[in-house]
């Protein structure tokens, strides 16, 4: 596949550098990140904690974070320097996020009809009537059977999978640019994590939007995307084809690598990743931000 990133950017992050103050001093959690994409499939991989999801909040001007960058454009608009009232324009309609787990996102006392159709009045302001018939197109889109009974029920009365699929159908609703998933499979068992990968690679396929992965399975967003960015504490510290990955150089991704479980590994102990403090100065030399 040729790297859209190459061609006219969808996203462009320069620098970005996310902090949050603590009584111990500033705690430095995402450094001097710096990445372009296309209306491609581009993975943001690492351990809990490397600063996944606080960079694709930061593009959505979510973090509670003190965030600063050279530059965060998209599409040609300086996300910096948006107002409240444009990132809102922007936020929902043309950048769309799914959190993790759908049960901390869904309002537990509004059925899942409701908050739907109020989404989709706020992002595209439409009547009541081209609201349900939009919703009732994207429960479908995600693969819903009986989408009249889903639109009906409330949150605990629905699986994971399927909430994550209504949170898909949700944040697709405005058909926006750009898609962030965060481990929007984490919770799921296999069977519906391959489902709801070929959902959302069939929406990228069928709207040409671009989609930010966020995840720690390196098989699964090896099978799934296009590009794979590894993050270690904060920094993006190496960049390659999906398809390439088992030829990571940086001793980090090698690290996660040797951990999985595999037949040749059965009945042994799992490698144990041994972190070196020069890897973040490797980091920095390899990217060009240190002299």
């Amino acid at each position: 596949m040729v790297n859209q990133a190459t061609k006219a950017p969808l996203l462009a992050v320069n620098n970005l550098n996310i902090r949050f103050p603590s009584v111990h001093g500033a705690v430095h959690a995402v450094r001097d990140v710096s990445f372009t994409m296309g209306r491609e499939k581009v993975a943001i991989v690492g351990e809990s904690g490397s600063g996944k999801s606080q960079t694709g909040r930061a593009i959505l001007g979510l973090s509670p974070g003190q965030v600063s960058a050279d530059s965060l454009i998209f599409d040609g608009i300086d996300l910096q320097r948006l107002s409240s009232k444009a990132y809102r324009e922007i936020r929902g309609k043309r950048i769309s996020m799914v959190m993790q787990d759908p049960k901390y996102s869904l309002n537990p006392v509004m059925s899942i009809g409701k908050q739907m159709i109020e989404a989709c009045q706020i992002q595209m302001k439409v009547s009541k009537k081209q609201a349900l018939a939009r919703c009732m197109q994207m429960l479908e889109a995600v693969r819903i059977r009986q989408p009249q009974r889903v639109f009906k029920a409330y949150p605990h009365e629905v699986s994971g999978g399927m909430g994550q699929r209504i949170m898909i159908a949700m944040m697709l609703l405005s058909s926006p640019d750009l898609l962030i998933a965060d481990e929007p499979t984490s919770a799921l068992d296999v069977t519906v994590q391959l489902q709801i990968l070929a959902i959302m690679d069939d929406l990228v396929q069928d709207t040409g939007m671009g989609l930010i992965l966020i995840s720690h399975d390196l098989p699964l967003v090896a099978s799934f995307c296009d590009r794979i960015l590894v993050m270690y504490a904060g920094r993006i510290v190496e960049e390659l084809d999906a398809s390439k990955l088992d030829q990571a150089q940086h001793p980090y991704t090698r690290g996660l690598l040797s951990c999985l479980p595999s037949h040749a590994t059965k009945g042994q102990p799992l490698a144990t990743l041994e972190r070196q403090d020069s890897w973040l100065d490797e980091a920095l030399e390899n990217r060009g931000l240190r002299v």
